[in-house]
């Protein structure tokens, strides 16, 4: 079948007694799961304008004591995957507070790979062509809906969705967009990454009719695969520096070739796992985030680690090399331009209440 690159790391890293996530960053997509993970509710969704809500309306001029009393109108969705409707934008102690959850639940799953592509995705549609929000797609919550589940690059990401939905039902004034980016850049810094500069306070979208088409994400494969990589990220607004950056994330994860096309069903660094064993590996130590994924590329040392022909092409791709290059040798070179990255694509096609938007960490950098 045909393969479709993750725009995210991947994991196939395994959830106890679930079905395996997908692949992550460039892999290929994995056959559709044979069961979806939904909600539990019985009504049908529901669809209400934002402009309902104008007089709720997040500021940060209002009190503590206003943002904890407010509630977001919500909506479990039985067939069409998971819903909100959002009448206000995310707390920032809700926020503080699901970042503390998300650590917890890295700590037992072992789900960096799949989070990081779940903030991946979401943001990943973005179209720097399209004016119009949600159409130019971006981070906005979209990827919980079923619709764009069954995309074939978002193979698997049910299961990050039903690892986070009970932090979500925890924290109600958190908007989907917002959790899916938080748990990414939480996800980067547990496994030992750089520090993400991230602002929040995305809007929401409010129905599967605003998820975008399918095909917005790379391909594994292709037949030029540096040509490919810029005609996917160039439409985001990404250059040739943050193409080779983000590609590091690979770092983490694994793939596993009965979902995806791509990868051994087992190697000596996936056979006792963490979670399930099995899958091929971009590096060693496919749980810790660092610049190996560069130096075992450039090597090709070593025939239990995956190349896929979206990595092979940064050190054959001239533009894409030197920065190849030079983070294979020097970490903290890539860690600097792996953060900025990162948090610019966590932010494209974003709407975000306030405007200028939220930051927890008194980040000037946000």
């Amino acid at each position: 079948m045909a393969q479709r690159v993750l725009f995210t790391p991947h994991s196939s890293l395994s959830l106890p007694s679930q079905s395996q996530p997908q692949m992550a960053l460039f892999g290929g997509a994995a056959a559709p799961l044979s069961a979806r993970i939904l909600p539990s509710a019985t009504s049908a969704s529901l669809s209400l304008s934002s402009s309902s809500f104008e007089c709720l309306r997040y500021s940060p001029r209002i009190s503590n004591l206003f943002l904890n009393q407010r509630r977001v109108s919500e909506v479990r969705v039985s067939s069409r995957g998971y819903g909100s409707i959002s009448a206000v934008a995310s707390d920032p102690d809700q926020l503080k507070n699901a970042r503390e959850d998300i650590k917890e639940l890295l700590k037992t799953k072992f789900s960096h790979p799949i989070l990081i592509r779940l903030g991946w995705h979401d943001a990943g549609t973005y179209n720097k062509n399209i004016e119009e929000w949600p159409q130019r797609g971006g981070a906005n919550g979209s990827l919980r809906f079923e619709v764009e589940q069954k995309h074939a690059a978002n193979a698997g990401l049910v299961n990050a969705l039903k690892l986070l939905q009970p932090i979500k039902d925890k924290y109600s004034n958190v908007t989907y967009a917002d959790l899916f980016q938080l748990a990414s850049a939480t996800a980067v810094e547990e496994a030992g990454g750089p520090k993400i500069p991230m602002k929040y306070g995305r809007v929401d979208v409010t129905s599967p009719e605003q998820c975008p088409e399918e095909g917005r994400l790379p391909d594994a494969g292709p037949p030029s695969p540096a040509d490919h990589l810029r005609q996917v990220f160039y439409r985001m607004g990404l250059n040739d520096k943050e193409i080779v950056a983000l590609s590091g994330a690979h770092t983490l994860g694994r793939s596993r070739p009965d979902r995806s096309g791509w990868g051994k069903p087992e190697t000596k660094y996936t056979k006792d796992g963490p979670g399930a064993p099995g899958g091929q590996s971009w590096t060693a130590q496919w749980l810790k985030f660092d610049n190996s994924y560069f130096k075992d590329i450039k090597e090709k040392r070593d025939e239990d680690l995956l190349v896929l022909p979206t990595d092979a092409a940064l050190f054959e791709d001239p533009s894409f090399k030197v920065y190849a290059e030079k983070y294979a040798g020097d970490q903290e070179a890539f860690f600097k331009d792996y953060a900025e990255a990162h948090a610019k694509l966590s932010n494209l096609g974003a709407k975000f209440d306030p405007s200028e938007g939220i930051v927890i960490d008194g980040s000037p950098n946000a």
